[in-house]
């Protein structure tokens, strides 16, 4: 369909504003002056929902780096990158007929209101894992997926999406009883990819890092947040070996593996002290 041009009638429309419905409805204008099939940003024209995707996944990722490092101006400027992802994509949505960011609005809030009958509805009680695993099993449903399998986004980090294959799983029952399962699990799967040819190496290392996955789940972990924690802790002390070895002139990169061995045990026992 064709696209329609954006006229903007007044020169304040893009200035700050006060309430948040203004504060959105100018957002939504900076973004349809972007896409002007005549007077827009040619970046922005030429772009679509597949070119932009990768930018939303990035943008979630910051606003998690944010949080996590406590920086809440930054918080505040990563979440208005996410929010710009969204008000692109349903732009994009908008101008191919498809829907609106109104529609996107009402969708999710008809979302929440119905996994939260005790709060919206009369159903009373609290919102536990259970209740609201139940909710979701029965929009799966309603939207004719079949399979324990089906809506686990392909797209996600594999350690996540390694944990919710095997929580749809351990809902059916198809779960170790314990943490000893699991561990077995990846003792067996270290000694299959030790002796894996060269063609089968990638498929049982990716057999080794599911069971890992496991595990830690067993044990009550998330894995993501687990390597998470383990690649902070890795670079935090890498650095610390290259100050170490920078403080007595030494070039890291050039000391044997030995001397590195013995920095990495000296930022051990400095962090433990």
């Amino acid at each position: 369909m064709a696209i329609a041009r954006v006229m903007v009638n007044t020169p304040n429309d893009t200035e700050p504003t006060d309430t948040a419905s203004d504060s959105v409805q100018r957002l939504l204008t900076v973004m349809a002056r972007l896409r002007d099939p005549v007077t827009g940003c040619s970046w922005d024209l030429a772009q679509d929902f597949a070119s932009i995707a990768p930018y939303t996944i990035e943008e979630a990722y910051e606003v998690a780096d944010a949080i996590e490092r406590t920086a809440y101006a930054d918080l505040r400027e990563e979440l208005g990158d996410l929010l710009l992802q969204v008000v692109f994509h349903a732009r994009i949505a908008e101008e191919a007929g498809l829907f609106t960011f109104t529609d996107v609005a009402n969708s999710i809030s008809d979302k929440m209101v119905a996994r939260h009958p005790h709060i919206f509805g009369n159903a009373g009680g609290t919102m536990g894992e259970t209740r609201w695993e139940k909710l979701k099993a029965a929009e799966r449903q309603q939207k004719g997926e079949a399979s324990a399998m089906d809506g686990v986004a392909t797209t996600l980090p594999a350690a996540l999406r390694a944990q919710k294959l095997q929580k749809r799983a351990a809902r059916d029952g198809f779960d170790w009883p314990d943490t000893a399962g699991p561990a077995a699990k990846v003792i067996e799967e270290m000694e299959e990819l030790k002796t894996a040819d060269a063609g089968h190496k990638v498929e049982e290392a990716g057999d080794l890092m599911f069971a890992a996955v496991n595990l830690v789940r067993a044990h009550g972990i998330a894995a993501e947040d687990a390597l998470r924690a383990a690649n902070r802790k890795f670079e935090r002390r890498y650095r610390s070996m290259e100050t170490l070895a920078n403080n007595t002139d030494a070039s890291f990169a050039n000391l044997t593996l030995d001397e590195k061995e013995s920095l990495w045990q000296a930022v051990k026992r400095g962090e433990k002290s």
